[in-house]
């Protein structure tokens, strides 16, 4: 307990003595792999409030504003992360089957210091989830990894609001061993998962009939007497929007052929698809998801750990990308996300994609698939500057992340907090061990 009061007291003091407030930066002479529009060999990139001013070379910046010098590193958009559970207070609400009415903004942990170790990796900005344990869970949410703000300050507001769902194994409780006397839940097969949403988006749609039919006659009053309106239903709420179009769906989903199933389902009912997540079979459908414009989120090299993920292939993320496919690469970890820039580098060797397009993986792609492509997600005069620095090359296997920047504010500065690690361990050095048993 004391080691982990001093990991946070040390954490708050770094955090506290090296962000810069204002937003205004000059970055300098460094190599700029804009992802869209070319590398600048050695150029500056000029921040004022936050937002990317200038790029080129040489460029004399307005008085007071912070110049650093980046001589020899590379300088990409600040990684994003489509599909995790950092920053939140539990993942899955379990309690029932189908639960569309819970929100994870309600339960946001700015204090997580998975939002640190992601930051070490060159991550500005992450999609976190519900958990995959039923057929329709919760509401997701945007964040920028703003270390040190408050949870409200984080949300990235301009992002789709999304509405997760999960199909095979995780929802079915396949693998999951049963207590003496315990009967297992409904639905227990991949029909059930799927006849369960469908009678819920039915529900969903009858609700949306009652308040579209209260609100005409309200509109009309063509009745000399009070209306009373239909019951408020949380659950049915958030269905209705997703209905409406106002959320988009966000989908689990490993075999293809229950992946045809769901897109068959946004079909009858009219909802939109944003992503299928994870889908290690996705290279035996690439033509559906092109043509329905659906992008997928996935691992790059997580295959055949269970057994509805053990068609998966090596390449079917540089695959699926060179067939149209909108492709990003996920951690679905609190560990994995501070090394996407290495599974980005996987790409090229495992598919053969080239640095522009495996960069792509990790940055404007998942913006697409998130909606906040205008503002981030590429190297841009007028962009957020949300921005990694690496030491060498982002997809060297030797390389580090020096620098990450959100909005023109430096949140991880490796060679200040190595300093400030070093200082607060003098304070409070560790004991010393002498063995045996203490």
């Amino acid at each position: 307990m004391k080691r982990f009061t001093f990991f946070i007291s040390f954490l708050f003091i770094f955090c506290t003595s090296i962000l810069w407030s204002g937003g205004n930066l000059l970055l300098k002479n460094g190599t700029i792999l804009t992802v869209t529009k070319g590398v600048i060999a050695r150029g500056d990139i000029l921040i004022i409030d936050g937002l990317i001013k200038q790029i080129g070379e040489n460029i004399t910046p307005p008085s007071g504003v912070r110049i650093i010098d980046i001589t020899g590193k590379y300088v990409i958009p600040g990684i994003i992360d489509s599909h995790t559970h950092i920053a939140l207070d539990g993942t899955n609400e379990t309690g029932k089957v189908i639960t569309s009415e819970v929100r994870m903004r309600d339960v946001l942990n700015a204090d997580d210091t998975s939002i640190f170790t992601a930051l070490s990796g060159g991550v500005t900005t992450v999609h976190t989830l519900h958990g995959s344990a039923n057929p329709i869970g919760g509401q997701n949410i945007t964040l920028k990894l703003k270390w040190g703000k408050k949870a409200e300050e984080m949300i990235f507001h301009e992002a789709w609001p999304t509405l997760k769902f999960a199909l095979g194994e995780n929802v079915t409780q396949a693998n999951r061993q049963l207590s003496p006397g315990e009967e297992r839940r409904y639905p227990a097969s991949r029909m059930g998962v799927v006849a369960i949403i469908r009678r819920e988006l039915e529900r969903a749609k009858n609700y949306m009939a009652q308040w579209d039919r209260y609100n005409e006659l309200k509109r009309m009053k063509i009745l000399n007497r009070p209306l009373l309106a239909p019951r408020k239903d949380l659950q049915l709420e958030a269905l209705a929007d997703l209905l409406r179009g106002k959320l988009v769906a966000r989908c689990h989903s490993y075999r293809a052929d229950e992946t045809i199933e769901f897109i068959e389902l946004s079909h009858e009912f009219g909802f939109r698809i944003a992503c299928f997540e994870h889908i290690p079979e996705a290279y035996k459908i690439t033509k559906e998801l092109v043509a329905e414009r659906i992008g997928i989120s996935v691992f790059m090299d997580s295959w055949a750990y269970k057994m509805e993920a053990a068609e998966g292939i090596a390449t079917m993320p540089a695959y699926c990308t060179q067939q149209g496919v909108l492709v990003s690469l996920n951690s679905d970890s609190n560990e994995r996300i501070r090394r996407l820039f290495n599974d980005a580098a996987k790409a090229i060797k495992y598919g053969g994609l080239s640095e522009d397009e495996a960069l792509k993986l990790i940055t404007l792609n998942p913006a697409i698939q998130l909606g906040v492509d205008k503002w981030v997600g590429s190297i841009e005069v007028g962009k957020h500057a949300d921005l990694a620095v690496f030491n060498e090359h982002p997809l060297s296997a030797y390389t580090r992340c020096d620098l990450t920047i959100i909005e023109g504010e430096v949140y991880f500065d490796r060679e200040a907090y190595l300093k400030e690690r070093e200082a607060a361990q003098k304070v409070n050095p560790k004991p010393k061990t002498t063995g045996g048993n203490q």
